[in-house]
Parts: C-alpha cells; sequence; structure tokens
C-alpha cells in the first residue's frame, strides 16, 4: 500500500460547483463589484472584491474556519472548475483592509443577496392552516466568540465570564422552514448584550419585510433586550413583541394579582393529556394579566399589552431530604411581555410560540462548530467582516437546502457538507467539454442531481 499526491483531475468539493453557480445566478458577483468599495491604494488589497469574496464564501461553505483553511479550494483540478481563486494570504490582507463602512457595505449586501436568493426558493413559507403557520418569526440573541490572545482588537470579558468578541445575530423563520440569518453584528466582548439592538432589530425587520412584506412578524427575545427602544423599533417595523421581562417590583405586583382560578396547566416535561376533559394534567401552569411596560419612560414609549406567566413548583430538596416539607407551595415564575392579540394567541400558545425562541441556539452552535469556530484575525474590522461572510455562507446553504427539498429541505451545513458538498470527483476533458465522474454508488446522488439541475441547467422558454 502506498500514497502519492499526484492526480491534478481530482477534486474533493465537487458539490461546490451547483453552489458557487446558485451564488451567481443570485447576483452576488454583481452585489459585490457594485456596493463593496475596499481601498485599493498601494498593494491593491482591494481589487477584485467580487471573486475575492466568492473564494471566501465557498471556503466556508466547504468547512474552513480560518484563513489559512482557505487552501482547501487550491487543490487538485479545482483550477479547472473555477476561475480566480485567491491565496489565504491575498484574502487575509483583503480583509485586514477593511474599515468600519465595508463591513456595512458587507451588510447591505448580505441582505439584498438574501433577497435575491429567495427568488430563487421561498426561504420563508408561510400558509394560512393556523396561526403559527402565518406568521414569520424574528428572533434575536448574541453569543460570546472565545478568544485566546488579549492581543485581539476589542476581546474583552463578557457575561459569560470568558475572553471573546461578542456576536450580535437576528434569525428568521416559519413553522415550516428552517433559519435563516437577517441581520449579524460583531461586537467588543465586554458590551452589553442590549447595545444598539434597537437599530439592529430595525435592520433585521427591514431585511425580514423585503423577502415577505405581507405577513406578520413577531420579534422574540430574552430579557436582555427587554427596553422600550428594542419594542419601539419592532413596533415601528410593523412587528409584535414576545420579550422575557425581568422581575422588577411592577412585574411581581402584577403576577401577585393572578387568581388561583385563572391558571391552566400546559403540555410540559412529564405532563399528562386528559382526554376526557381535554386538559393538560402539568406542574407547569401559565397565566396572564393586561400590562403596560415601561411606565417610567414618556408616553411615546410605554405600550400596552399582555404579560403571560409561567410557574413551576419550586422543590426545595435539601429542607425535604431533613424532613422540613414546606407549609404551602412555592413556585419559580417566569413571564414574559407580548403585543400579539388574544384573538391570535391564547395564553397557552403565546406561551409555547415564546418558548420556541431557543431555536436561535441552533444557528450560534452551528456557526461556532464552522466559520466562526473561532475569530481568525487580530483586527477587528476584518474579524467583523468574517462574520458577515459566515452569514451569507449560511445563508446561501439555507438556499441550496430548499432547491433539493425532500428530507434533504431542513438539514445543517454539516450534513450538507457530507452528503453534497464533499463529493470527489474526477475531471474529464472531452469535446470542449468537462465532464465530472462521480463515485457510483453515491447514497445521496438523486440529491446531489435535484441541486444540479436547480442550478446548472438552461432556462425553460415561455411560450407565448
Amino acid at each position: 500500500m502506498s500514497h502519492s499526491f499526484d492526480d491534478r483531475n481530482l477534486t474533493a468539493a465537487t458539490g461546490l460547483v451547483p453552489i458557487m453557480t446558485l451564488a451567481q445566478n443570485a447576483g452576488l458577483p454583481d452585489l459585490a463589484e457594485d456596493r463593496l468599495t475596499v481601498t485599493t491604494t498601494g498593494a491593491d488589497k482591494g481589487a477584485n472584491p467580487a471573486p475575492k469574496l466568492a473564494t471566501l464564501i465557498a471556503g466556508m461553505a466547504a468547512g474552513a474556519d480560518s484563513i489559512d483553511d482557505m487552501n482547501i479550494l487550491r487543490h487538485g483540478g479545482m483550477k479547472h472548475l473555477f476561475d480566480r481563486v485567491y491565496a489565504p494570504s491575498t484574502l487575509g490582507s483583503f480583509l485586514r483592509s477593511f474599515a468600519f463602512g465595508h463591513v456595512r457595505q458587507l451588510d447591505a449586501i448580505s441582505s439584498r443577496f438574501l433577497t435575491n436568493l429567495n427568488a430563487h426558493t421561498p426561504l420563508l413559507p408561510t400558509n394560512q392552516d393556523s396561526a403559527q403557520a402565518s406568521m414569520i418569526f424574528v428572533d434575536v440573541d448574541d453569543t460570546v466568540i472565545d478568544v485566546h490572545s488579549a492581543k485581539k482588537q476589542g476581546a474583552g470579558f463578557g457575561y459569560q465570564g470568558s475572553r471573546g468578541l461578542n456576536a450580535l445575530l437576528a434569525t428568521a423563520s416559519t413553522r415550516d422552514s428552517s433559519q435563516i440569518i437577517v441581520g449579524q453584528r460583531l461586537r467588543k466582548g465586554s458590551t452589553s448584550s442590549a447595545r444598539g439592538a434597537d437599530k439592529f432589530v430595525s435592520d433585521a425587520l427591514a431585511t425580514t419585510t423585503r423577502i415577505d412584506s405581507g405577513t406578520s412578524v413577531l420579534v422574540r427575545a430574552d430579557s436582555a433586550y427587554y427596553s422600550s427602544g428594542v419594542v419601539k423599533a419592532a413596533q415601528d417595523g410593523g412587528a409584535d413583541v414576545s420579550i422575557t421581562v425581568r422581575m422588577d417590583k411592577r412585574v411581581k405586583a402584577a403576577i401577585g394579582a393572578i387568581r388561583d382560578d385563572a391558571w391552566t396547566g400546559i403540555e410540559y416535561p412529564e405532563a399528562i393529556y386528559d382526554e376526557e376533559t381535554g386538559a393538560w394534567i402539568s406542574k407547569a401552569e401559565v397565566a396572564e394579566v393586561p400590562f403596560t411596560a415601561f411606565t417610567s419612560k414618556k408616553k411615546a414609549l410605554q405600550t400596552t399589552g399582555r404579560l403571560v406567566v409561567r410557574r413551576i413548583p419550586e422543590l426545595n430538596e435539601t429542607k425535604r431530604m431533613s424532613g422540613q416539607d414546606p407549609l404551602f407551595d412555592l413556585f419559580r415564575y417566569h413571564a414574559f411581555f407580548t403585543t400579539v392579540d388574544r384573538t391570535r394567541f391564547d395564553t397557552v400558545a403565546a406561551d409555547h410560540t415564546h418558548r420556541k425562541h431557543a431555536i436561535i441556539e441552533q444557528i450560534n452552535a452551528e456557526l461556532k462548530n464552522g466559520a466562526l469556530a473561532h475569530m481568525p484575525s487580530g483586527v477587528f474590522n476584518a474579524n467583523a467582516a468574517w462574520v458577515t461572510i459566515a452569514a451569507i455562507t449560511h445563508n446561501l446553504l439555507r438556499a441550496v437546502a430548499g432547491l433539493i427539498g425532500g428530507r434533504m429541505s431542513k438539514v445543517r451545513a454539516p450534513t450538507l457538507r457530507t452528503r453534497i458538498i464533499s463529493i470527489p470527483a474526477r475531471i474529464a476533458h472531452r469535446a470542449r467539454k468537462l465532464i465530472m465522474h462521480l463515485p457510483s454508488k453515491w447514497p445521496w446522488a438523486d440529491e446531489f442531481s435535484r441541486l444540479w439541475q436547480a442550478a446548472l441547467s438552461p432556462p425553460r422558454t415561455a411560450l407565448s
């Protein structure tokens, strides 16, 4: 047995061909040429932004999580499939030449590219079967990306207690779709979660509206974003809110005013459904009261809505083990404020919908398992651009999964890499054509063929 790296016609990431063709069809090169104006003085680090951006996206799609990993595109027969694939050193210089304004230009490219992708496959499908099926959910959350050097610009100790950079994300999804990223922003590691969140929510809703302007939107967030500015930004963008509240005196007083007979059992771990009464027998219960938020602010910032409360028995195991049972039941309370009308979501449905805000953690985990495994540069704006490019790549792969359809329509990026992207192929030249010989009996050959047909088939002629 022996080995030799000598095949110039072999590729290891053939799935990038239909994926990058889809990106080209969705106008990525044109958007980059028109909107990305990186300085080209000196060594022309900002020249040719479109192919450099495409190289970074292709590398991330193939699994690169650092600038050096972009070398994955420079092997074997890749030069026959792609033009102007840049070296990692060139891409690093390109990213380090970014200023804050260039990062905002990338944000504009990301937003418009997402709209173009939606024209190829519906990214946020809705229907009128139910209230949840006819609504778009925009989830906002931030996450800390750990770094291991104090020399990285912006690195600091945030709420997790570790040194890192803070990435603020907004995702949009429906009942029948996976999450796409409609907003991303890299911030200093020591920043508070809510810093700049009102402007961020406005931008995320503007992007969502470009994709679907006729569907109602619900913004969901945790208590870090419970502020008059965020709520006003959401309402100005035409959206309702569902935000966890902090347990201040007014909230505690409102909870204390709830009658004992107003609590309703909900579906929760270890709950039992009673078919005769049609109700859940559960330790967790929900109730609601009318509530006006931010009464300490001026009139224009005060918001009326509903305070939905979930209570769970407090089990003090220490006292029970010592034989001191409590004299009366104690509860832990979790409350959130929502502006959704009760006729659309009753108390139980509102609680169920709000708890699904946790799905944004799947995106945090997916990005940290991929392109955001770490921050590749010591320059803050280079890392900010890296985060935006990671979001563009994520949305491109979501569109790819949608084009494939079937059971692959909601798979995550690692699964797409295993089944669609990382397919080896041998390139043959015949009659001025490139023919790619793929492995026989590939388990996902049908899915690859559907993507190939959707991305590379010639446009159909419309008969008048």
